[in-house]
């Protein structure tokens, strides 16, 4: 089995809702136990600022899917939840975003998949939640603790858990 790391991120509709069933869907569709989730955080949009704040957290599940199988269902689940890659603006509103952060210490460079994430360590609404739940996790030699010193965290603020 191997260890990912996921990103979720959404700002159009019930996010928190819609993170609780793609999390179902992660575990279900991919054979994956659930290791770790993050609490969800509102942070400020990023790149394209003129639109409403985003929720974002990270989750740790153990899978046996490859990389690139784990992509392509990742990608079929935000689709399920109304994502159209086709339509929307670089950027722009989502009802749900999907990032494959981390597969074990697998490096990939190909133009359907990178891995680790090209800009993890830059993204504050990436580091935030995953500090929470992977902080000495080392991803392309720099510890999760050691990127989230290096970057701004203003504007993002930890949401009350859900009951």
């Amino acid at each position: 089995m191997a260890h990912a790391l996921i990103a979720l991120g959404g700002n159009v509709g019930d996010v928190r809702t819609t993170f609780r069933k793609a999390i179902a869907n992660i575990c279900g569709m991919t054979q994956a136990a659930l290791v770790a989730r993050s609490s969800d955080y509102t942070t400020p949009p990023w790149g394209d600022v003129e639109q409403a704040p985003f929720i974002n957290a990270c989750i740790e599940i153990d899978t046996a899917l490859d990389p690139h199988a784990l992509l392509f269902t990742l990608q079929k689940i935000e689709t399920k939840f109304g994502r159209d890659r086709a339509k929307e603006r670089h950027w722009g509103p989502r009802t749900l975003d999907l990032d494959l952060i981390a597969y074990d210490d697998v490096s990939i460079r190909k133009p359907e998949l990178t891995l680790p994430h090209p800009r993890w360590f830059e993204r504050a609404f990436v580091l935030v939640p995953l500090a929470e739940i992977s902080p000495d996790r080392v991803i392309g030699g720099q510890s999760v603790a050691s990127a989230l010193g290096k970057v701004s965290t203003d504007g993002i603020e930890r949401l009350p858990d859900l009951p």
